[in-house]
């Protein structure tokens, strides 16, 4: 999983993919695991929803919960919002603790309810100040494998998930296979396969060995420019440091607690 957006009470970031990511959440503190993504993200991605979902049963510190939007349907997402928000609103009143929100990448449905929604309509945030959890400018990252002795290079993880790979183009003028590729600010682990076998590039950053011993190559992406963001989409988004009246807060929150539930 990658980690978009942090505050001290909640987490924005990409799905989880196997049931042992519900471990690394109660390490930090997370009581609500809010998923918005479809069946056939999961489906697509072979990501077994079912398991992390009875896995996270067997806690009581801990609860999994679900709120359907649409990938890349901006439609949907305006359609479906109020009620997801509504449903967020709740759990977060309920469980308490950090909530830890995904969508797929963790780059359009997730940060949109948690930072565009709930952190501006219900928390009071200021928009224009926390605006750029949502939109990451992309920064451009080389990964190298070198080395001509082996037919085939590809590289899982990064913003794709352990479900996926990518494969690398091999360089003879360097002697290396290589892969660019732009990311958002945040951190990264990937792995290397070198003809079907798993392996780690001792010439980059490693993580310290998990639990089953495994080590992982990690890349972190940091935001060098705080004024990169694209000024047109800051404008049309958040015009003259927009807020929210108390009148109109006090609505939201109206209409949040008298949502009906479908739990």
């Amino acid at each position: 999983m990658n980690y978009y957006l942090h505050t001290s009470r909640s987490n924005c970031g990409s799905c989880l993919q196997t049931p042992k990511d519900v471990d690394k959440l109660r390490s930090n503190r997370s009581q609500t695991i809010f998923c918005l993504q479809q069946n056939s993200d999961l489906e697509y991605f072979g990501v077994d929803i079912g398991a992390i979902q009875e896995y996270a049963k067997e806690f009581d510190d801990i609860e999994h919960l679900r709120a359907e939007i649409r990938d890349f349907d901006a439609y949907d997402l305006r359609l479906q919002l109020p009620a997801v928000v509504s449903k967020l609103y709740k759990a977060i009143n309920r469980n308490g603790g950090v909530t830890y929100i995904h969508c797929t990448a963790g780059l359009g449905r997730a940060p949109a309810t948690a930072v565009l929604a709930y952190m501006f309509w219900v928390q009071g945030y200021n928009l224009k100040m926390h605006l750029n959890y949502c939109w990451h400018d992309k920064k451009p990252v080389t990964l190298t494998w070198s080395g001509g002795n082996c037919s085939t290079v590809e590289i899982s993880g990064l913003d794709i998930g352990w479900g996926q790979r990518i494969p690398l183009k091999f360089d003879g003028k360097q002697g290396s296979w290589i892969l660019k590729r732009e990311l958002p600010e945040g951190r990264y682990e990937y792995k290397y396969i070198i003809d079907g076998e798993w392996t780690y590039n001792n010439y980059e950053l490693v993580t310290s060995p998990n639990e089953d011993g495994h080590v992982n190559n990690y890349v972190q992406v940091v935001e060098d420019d705080p004024n990169s963001t694209n000024a047109n989409i800051r404008k049309r988004l958040t015009g003259d440091d927009p807020d929210l009246t108390t009148h109109e807060r006090l609505k939201i929150r109206q209409f949040l607690e008298a949502h009906p539930s479908d739990e």
